[in-house]
């Protein structure tokens, strides 16, 4: 319906029809809401302002919180210096209803006021003026209460508190404790806690424990200890018992001593047995209550087992081996030189392995090894027993230690070229390196020639007889080489010794130009082992690097009074032939000793030299002898290869390797009486020691007169090792091989029935064997090709080998394994000693060949 002309329209009307034009004209009618009016009311003020100071620094703050429509969003807090003052700042917004005011002054006065602010912006009235000085607090807090333990189990117990109470608040607990019954001596455990409980872990079971506590607040004031719980007892726990040693090995003469651990209990006795049986008795041996076990007189192997007391159920045992081995007191264990030790009860397959097996300790001498170490049991020294080894050095020195000893003990010590054994002012070790006194110049034995060849020992009398080699350098320089004779308890000299061995010992021959030839002690290298036969002590010598003139030599000296025994002289290459000069035939076998049957004669092998014996004459180059000992020293038979001539003008030794080895067989085997050895062609020669066949070249066919020749390959410089009826051997730059015994035949197959992976460069091996009678076998070798000479390939450590004797691929061992079983640096042609679950290894130390230091590695089970 139109509008009367002329009557008032509502705007309302207008807005609804022409609600663009009002919204352009912005009309307030059209407004079809309200707005509602800015909130303009401010908060309540903050109440109850309140200040507490926490220290010289620190004063917190805290009020009731204000109320406002809108909500409360920060309160402005707002210092002044001074009580009264007026000059208020802000320091704050927080939105809680507490502020911790810091950095302040020490010992300053400071009102505050706060005041609230809502979401509108609007401000609230200032709180009323709270005033406080800042000072350090020193109330501490109250003493914790109601310590109450409660036991848990065998390693804890937990502890609860009634919280203290302090002035500005306790921020943490500690908790001390100490062990037994009213103790002492408090100690905390654990890091401060806030909490009122702790659980202490890690006790020991059935142990008491006393406990306090004390409380510190924000100030670092310290409340008074609780009242201490006494003597809360952990709970038994599940017995345990360790055993140390966890294996050992001992002489029949030598005691143990065990200990034993018991957890889990307070009663930590035990009681001891051996092979189940309490306390022992003389077939196994006796163990004290203090775990001190004296063994049998028998060897074997035996079990310690130690038995809680607390708990009958729960004990730890120990294997133990007893060795009945007198000693090793001669090269190669034996006369025979067959390298075997069947005396070891500790070593075997299944302890010589990196977890129970390594180094033990090291002995340091003066001078490089050469010789093999010799082992003895059950030796007085100083008024108390020992098992000793006994060391000789180029140096010239003699050394006993406790051969068992960590870390190494010396018994004694005795330079050979001193007053007190025979040397005279200004005797010194022969300078051989390269320009030496002694040699052509290579340096072949570096860097002094004292002591060469290994020691023999008598152990019935206590005596070690041994050869020095010294000079009185100058334009004309003086040698001398000693027999010495020493006690080898203390290292002094006996029989009224050293004798000297010198160019008054001669031999029928006219090497020298007239009717006998001169023992020269500059020229000859006593490079051989030491042989005691029969109460004579046979010493054998070759050259220095070849250098002419030289023979090689045999000679034999009375044990007990050290004078050379009448004829007891032999020399391989006295006279020349045709006039054609020339000699040699030295003795050296890779420093091997002559050997010795049940009748005493004695074995060994030449090297290249003058020969012509096959026309009955006396030089014995290139060949194997037999000599009989029964008046003084005489050929009783001898071998020579076909290929002698050969073998001489290429300096391919027949007797660069071992001695011999004796090989005893049954009546009625094919042959009964066996020696073997060889040299730089890798042949090994089998021979019928009762019939040896002289030269080879006079047989048909040749060398028909050896029982068996049996090539291994490569050169041999060592001598072999034989054991249950296999000859082990490692020629230079072949692996070590084991070739098994033929008892039908009475010869070693041809072919190796087993061989090692590694190969050992010259000059290969010597091994030795170490067995339990017929059991737990091992062959040890060392790998000395890094020897450290101006003709060595380089210059490293020794490394010893252990393998399962029935199997050369089997490798138990090496000292090459692990860092910690290094040896020191290596010394050519040494020889391991086996004895009482030890091995023990002559080297050059960390000498790389100009020094003079020397070391002796020691090798065992690894205790625990």
């Amino acid at each position: 319906m139109k509008p009367a002309l002329g009557s008032r329209i509502p705007a309302e009307f207008y807005c609804a029809v022409f609600l663009p034009l009002c919204l352009l004209l912005g009309m307030s009618g059209c407004n079809n809401s309200s707005t509602p009016p800015p909130d303009t009311t401010p908060p309540s003020a903050p109440a109850g302002l309140t200040t507490t100071v926490i220290s010289d620094t620190q004063i917190n703050l805290s009020w009731m919180a204000s109320t406002d429509n809108v909500g409360v969003t920060a309160y402005k807090v707002e210092r002044c210096q001074g009580a009264g003052c007026s000059s208020f700042a802000q320091i704050g917004t927080p939105t809680a209803t507490t502020f911790n005011d810091t950095g302040l002054a020490p010992s300053t006065s400071y009102s505050y006021r706060v005041r609230a602010t809502d979401a509108a912006g609007n401000l609230s009235s200032y709180s009323a003026t709270s005033t406080a000085t800042s000072s350090k607090d020193t109330t501490p807090p109250t003493a914790p209460t109601n310590l109450t333990a409660t036991v848990i189990s065998s390693s804890q117990i937990n502890l609860s508190w009634t919280a203290s109470t302090d002035d500005v608040g306790v921020n943490g607990y500690n908790v001390q404790r100490c062990q037994g019954v009213s103790c002492s001596s408090f100690a905390p455990v654990g890091a401060l806690t806030t909490s009122t409980t702790f659980n202490d872990t890690g006790l020991a079971a059935s142990t008491s424990y006393s406990y306090r506590v004390n409380a510190t607040d924000a100030a670092g004031n310290l409340s008074p200890f609780s009242s201490a719980v006494t003597a809360v007892t952990s709970a038994p726990g599940p017995v345990s018992v360790t055993i140390s040693p966890k294996r050992a090995a001992v002489t029949t003469g030598q005691a143990q001593a065990f200990s034993a651990t018991v957890t889990g209990s307070s009663n930590t006795s035990v009681t001891w047995a051996v092979d189940t049986i309490p306390n022992g008795n003389a077939a196994v041996g006796t163990i004290d209550t203090n775990g001190k076990y004296a063994p049998p007189s028998t060897a074997g192997t035996h079990t310690i087992t130690a038995t809680s007391v607390a708990d009958g159920t729960k004990s730890a045992s120990a294997p133990i081996a007893v060795t009945d081995l007198a000693g090793v007191f001669t090269y190669h264990n034996d006369l025979s030189r067959d390298g075997i030790n069947t005396h070891e009860f500790a070593l075997t397959t299944a302890t010589v392995k990196t977890a129970t097996f390594g180094k033990l300790f090291s002995c340091a001498v003066d001078g490089a090894i050469y010789a093999q170490p010799l082992w003895v049991a059950n030796v007085t020294v100083n008024g108390a027993k020992h098992n000793v080894i006994i060391v000789a050095t180029q140096h010239d020195s003699l050394y006993a230690f406790d051969a068992d000893a960590t870390p190494c003990v010396t018994l004694w010590h005795s330079n050979l070229i001193d007053n007190t054994h025979g040397g005279t002012a200004g005797e010194t070790s022969v300078p051989s390196s390269a320009g030496g006194l002694v040699g052509a110049g290579y340096g072949d034995i570096t860097p002094e020639v004292g002591i060469t060849g290994t020691p023999v020992i008598d152990p019935n009398t206590n005596t070690l007889y041994v050869v020095s080699k010294s000079v009185i350098p100058g334009g004309t320089p003086t040698f001398f080489q000693r027999l010495h004779a020493i006690d080898f308890t203390t290292g002094k000299e006996k029989f009224s010794g050293p004798v000297a061995i010198t160019n008054s010992i001669t031999f029928p021959g006219n090497f020298d130009g007239g009717a006998t030839v001169a023992f020269d002690p500059r020229n000859e290298n006593q490079r051989p082992g030491l042989a005691l036969v029969n109460g004579v002590v046979y010493i054998a010598w070759s050259a220095h690097e070849d250098q002419d003139q030289y023979h090689g030599w045999v000679i034999g000296f009375n044990a007990s009074t050290l004078l050379q025994v009448p004829n007891a002289v032999f020399n391989t290459t006295p006279n020349s032939v045709n006039g054609a000069g020339y000699a040699r035939g030295g003795i050296w076998m890779g420093g091997g000793a002559p050997a010795a049957d049940s009748s005493g004669n004695l074995y060994f092998l030449t090297g290249n030299g003058t020969f012509d014996a096959d026309t009955g004459g006396s030089n014995y180059g290139d060949s194997t002898m037999r000599l009989s000992t029964s008046a003084g020293l005489s050929v009783a038979d001898w071998f020579t290869p076909a290929d002698q001539s050969s073998l001489d003008g290429g300096d391919s030794d027949h007797g660069s390797g071992g001695a011999a080895i004796l090989v005893d067989q049954p009546m009625g085997s094919p042959v009964q009486h066996l020696v073997i050895g060889g040299g730089k062609e890798g042949n090994l020669f089998l021979l019928n020691r009762d019939l040896m066949g002289h030269y080879g070249a006079n047989a048909t066919p040749v060398n028909s007169n050896a029982v068996q020749i049996l090539n291994v390959g490569n050169s041999i410089f060592s001598t072999s090792a034989f054991w249950n009826n296999s000859l082990y051997i490692a020629p230079a730059g072949g692996p070590l091989q084991a070739y098994p015994f033929n008892t039908g035949t009475g010869m070693f197959n041809t072919s190796a029935a087993t061989q090692s992976s590694v190969s050992y460069g010259f000059p290969g091996a010597t091994p030795s064997v170490s067995a339990s009678g017929s059991t737990n076998s091992i062959v040890w070798a060392i790998d000395s090709s890094q020897y450290c000479t101006p003709q060595s390939p380089g210059c490293g450590p020794a490394i010893l080998h252990a393998y399962d004797a029935t199997n050369l691929n089997t490798e138990l061992w090496k000292s090459s394994g692990v860092a910690a079983d290094k040896a020191g640096n290596a010394v050519k042609f040494t020889v391991p000693t086996v004895a009482n679950g030890k091995v023990y290894i002559g080297t050059r130390g960390s000498d790389t060949g100009g020094g003079g230091a020397g070391e002796l590695d020691v090798y065992g089970l690894k205790p625990n």
